[in-house]
C-alpha cells in the first residue's frame, strides 16, 4: 500500500520564490498558514527564466497517467516570474516579451488545459508582477562587484504588465506586486529601498504584504482554500479516543 501523501501548494518561480521559504518570506508564510492542511512546496529557481522554470515545471509535475488515487493532489500554483526576463539583452537570461508572454501562458496551459498531458483540473493558479526595480540601489549593489547596470526600470514595468495581460486572458486571479509596492513608496524609485534588498530582491516587509494580498487573492477568488476554513488532515488531539486511538487522515476539500 503507498504511503499517505499530503495535498499540496507549489510556488513556482525564481530567486524571489526560492528566497521566501526564510523566515518571513511569503512561502514560509503560507506553510504557517496551512500547516497540518496543505503541504507548500517550493519550487523557486535562482536565476532562472520563464523558458527554464517551464522546463523544469514538466519535471516536477506527474503527468496524468502517472497519477493514482494516492497521489497528493495539487490544489494551488503560484506563478511568479519576470524578474530575469526583464534583464538587458546582453544578459544570458533575457527573455523578449513576446517569449515571455508565451512562456507565462504554456506555464499556466501547463495545468489548465485539457490537452496537456499534466493537466491537472483541481489545480487553482495565481499569477504574481515582478517587483519593481531600484535601479539606485541596484547599480550601487553591482558597481561593488565591478559589475554593469543590468536592468531598467520602463523595462521591468513592461514585463509585469504582460503578466497582468495574461492573467486577463487566461482568466486566473494576478497579484499585482509591481503596482502595490509602487504605490506604497509614493512612485518615487528611491523610496522603494523600504521594501527591497539589494534593489532586486524584496524584504522581509514586502514579503509580508505580498503574503497579505495572496491571501486575499485566495479568499476571493478560491474560498475553498482558505486556511481559515480548511479542516487538518488528521484530527485534532481533543477529537481522539483516548480508548481507541487510531487517527485517519481525511479529505479537506
Amino acid at each position: 500500500m503507498p504511503g499517505f501523501g499530503q495535498d499540496v501548494i507549489i510556488c513556482l518561480g525564481d530567486s524571489l520564490t526560492q528566497r521566501a521559504s526564510r523566515p518571513g518570506g511569503f512561502v514560509q508564510l503560507l506553510s504557517q498558514a496551512y500547516v497540518r492542511k496543505l503541504d507548500v512546496l517550493n519550487r523557486g529557481y535562482g536565476g532562472y527564466n520563464s523558458l527554464w522554470t517551464l522546463a523544469v515545471l514538466k519535471q516536477c509535475l506527474p503527468k496524468r497517467s502517472e497519477v493514482t488515487p494516492a497521489s497528493p493532489k495539487i490544489h494551488l500554483l503560484t506563478v511568479w516570474l519576470g524578474a530575469n526576463d526583464s534583464v538587458l539583452e546582453w544578459k544570458k537570461q533575457h527573455v523578449p516579451i513576446p517569449a515571455f508572454k508565451k512562456a507565462l501562458t504554456e506555464i499556466v496551459h501547463t495545468v489548465t488545459s485539457p490537452s496537456s498531458e499534466y493537466y491537472s483540473p483541481e489545480t487553482k493558479v495565481i499569477l504574481l508582477s515582478p517587483p519593481p526595480i531600484n535601479t539606485i540601489q541596484r547599480a550601487a549593489d553591482l558597481a561593488s562587484r565591478g559589475q554593469p547596470l543590468d536592468r531598467s526600470f520602463d523595462h521591468t514595468a513592461r514585463y509585469a504588465e504582460v503578466v497582468r495581460q495574461v492573467s486577463a486572458e487566461e482568466n486566473v486571479p494576478f497579484v499585482d506586486v509591481y503596482e502595490r509596492l509602487w504605490e506604497l513608496c509614493g512612485q518615487d524609485e528611491k523610496r522603494l529601498e523600504q521594501y527591497m534588498v539589494d534593489g532586486l530582491h524584496v524584504n522581509d516587509e514586502a514579503y509580508g504584504i505580498i503574503y497579505e494580498d495572496l491571501i486575499q487573492a485566495i479568499r476571493t477568488h478560491y474560498p475553498e482554500l482558505d486556511p481559515e476554513y480548511l479542516q487538518p488532515v488528521f484530527p485534532t488531539w481533543d477529537q481522539l479516543d483516548q480508548h481507541n486511538p487510531n487517527p485517519q487522515s481525511r479529505a479537506i476539500i
